[in-house]
């Protein structure tokens, strides 16, 4: 299983030129309830809602989501081995809570202070391109 965060989904909703090969996303992916809101709020911000709704919609859709209830978010009550940032800390609970029920979990970003972060907590990095 692929944990992706945010980044991974606006690269490929945008078309930008470092983004997850079409392979990548046939594997089993699962993100945090929160990319979703992330997602659309930055397509929004920079206004593409008409123009890039649709593929937010579909990469989106791919995803399986992991709530963000008192179970998922429990993480976040621990300092976390590296400072991060709230957006950051909902994406690695997340990750945490799915590693602590067995799951094998990669996690693939392309921000870099995030990636820092994973790979503290013992996360294993996906590869991206």
């Amino acid at each position: 299983m692929i944990y992706v965060d945010t980044s991974v989904v606006l690269a490929q909703i945008f078309a930008e030129d470092r983004r997850p090969t079409p392979a990548f996303w046939s594997h089993g992916l699962v993100a945090s309830r929160s990319v979703v809101y992330e997602a659309w709020v930055r397509v929004h911000t920079l206004g593409r809602g008409a123009t890039h709704g649709a593929a937010t919609a579909s990469t989106l859709a791919r995803l399986d989501l992991v709530a963000l209830n008192e179970a998922t978010c429990a993480r976040c009550h621990t300092p976390f081995p590296v400072p991060v940032r709230t957006g950051d800390a909902l994406h690695l609970a997340a990750a945490c809570f799915l590693r602590e029920q067995a799951e094998e979990v990669e996690f693939a970003t392309y921000d870099a202070r995030l990636a820092v972060a994973a790979g503290a907590l013992g996360f294993r990095m996906a590869p991206l391109d």
